[in-house]
């Protein structure tokens, strides 16, 4: 015998039209879908940025997770909710490992979680590593058109770090415009360096490359400077090597010292995230008590509410947001569904009944 509940003390519940669906997005995939698309996805993250300012997401600050016995790893969660016309909520896991190098394989892996906001379902898992690095890119990219527009554009730029990040970011500078004259080099590892001039050189952007030896050449010689090294504290503190008034893009957080940021204009991309962390903004509200030497953010900077005066160093420092992740993401999932190659993973969520 069935015994079927009143429906006065136990309405019944529908049961659902179909199963949530769940993708499986791989590594060249996520790169097939922004490939050549760098003016898109720099569309894309400023679209962000303005959601972002007007309150229209949802980006708390991110969790580390250290270890007591692997003191130079950390895996990061960054949550965060985007509203607009393509809202979304997800998760980007994302996993540091420097010794990872020494093996041959990259320091960064990472994973990204998009869920629908109606249901609050996952409904796909997209290798992440490629599209971080490429959020963080067009970030970039587009501060370094932003911020210079109230002066001359610069034509000598000096990469500080010579991995992945750099090589996305000149790849995304190329790909919306920029050309340099000269193209500087500096990093620990003569071996990276190298590496970094063979892709330049392979690249087809142009320019004559210099390896610098001496930090303080490449920043005196380039009127764009990029950080994009693995910095746990800073290390460039002569505020002369910027007396001819850089813009710096300061990708990674950590390597200038309180004094170069109190001579700078400074915008960042949210400013809760970024005095956090012991970033180089952080030390410096530590040092100075407040947070006057902070301008304003990038979308500031766009919306018109503040200008970069060209008389002294601009330095951006981003933190790096997860709506950046979230937006970049599923913008490569409805690429790859529109050309109908999602692999779906079928019967995913199994149990979906409410009652038995």
């Amino acid at each position: 015998m069935t015994t079927t509940p009143s429906p006065a003390t136990e309405p019944a519940m529908p049961e659902p039209l179909s199963a949530p669906s769940f993708a499986v997005i791989t590594g060249d995939q996520v790169q097939h879908a922004l490939e050549g698309r760098e003016k898109e996805i720099v569309e894309v993250v400023e679209g962000t940025y303005r959601l972002h300012g007007a309150g229209e997401s949802v980006n708390p600050p991110s969790s580390f997770l250290r270890f007591h016995d692997r003191p130079t790893s950390r895996i990061i969660a960054l949550p965060a909710s985007i509203g607009g016309r393509n809202r979304v909520d997800g998760l980007k896991w994302i996993s540091s490992f420097p010794q990872n190098v020494a093996s041959g394989i990259p320091r960064a892996s990472a994973v990204l979680i998009l869920n629908d906001p109606d249901t609050g379902y996952p409904f796909a898992c997209l290798e992440s590593s490629i599209i971080s690095a490429t959020r963080t890119a067009a970030s970039a990219a587009a501060a370094a058109d932003r911020l210079t527009r109230d002066r001359p554009r610069p034509l000598r730029v000096g990469f500080f770090g010579a991995g992945l990040i750099a090589r996305y970011i000149h790849t995304f500078l190329v790909g919306t415009g920029w050309s340099f004259d000269e193209i500087g080099v500096h990093d620990l590892s003569a071996d990276s360096a190298a590496g970094f001039r063979v892709y330049l050189e392979q690249s087809g952007g142009g320019g004559r490359i210099t390896v610098h030896s001496s930090a303080e050449d490449l920043i005196r010689l380039s009127d764009l400077v990029v950080f994009a090294t693995v910095a746990g504290q800073p290390h460039v503190g002569d505020l002369s090597w910027f007396e001819h008034n850089p813009v710096v893009l300061h990708v990674s957080l950590r390597d200038l010292d309180p004094e170069i940021l109190l001579a700078s204009t400074n915008i960042v991309d949210d400013i809760e995230h970024c005095l956090r962390a012991g970033t180089s903004p952080h030390l410096t509200e530590q040092r100075t008590g407040n947070r006057d030497f902070v301008h304003g953010t990038l979308d500031d900077v766009m919306a018109g509410r503040v200008t970069v005066p060209p008389d002294r160093p601009v330095v951006f420092s981003p933190f790096g947001l997860g709506v950046l992740d979230l937006a970049v993401g599923k913008y490569v999932y409805d690429e790859v569904a529109r050309t109908g190659e999602l692999r779906v993973a079928d019967g995913f969520f199994h149990e979906l009944r409410r009652y038995g």
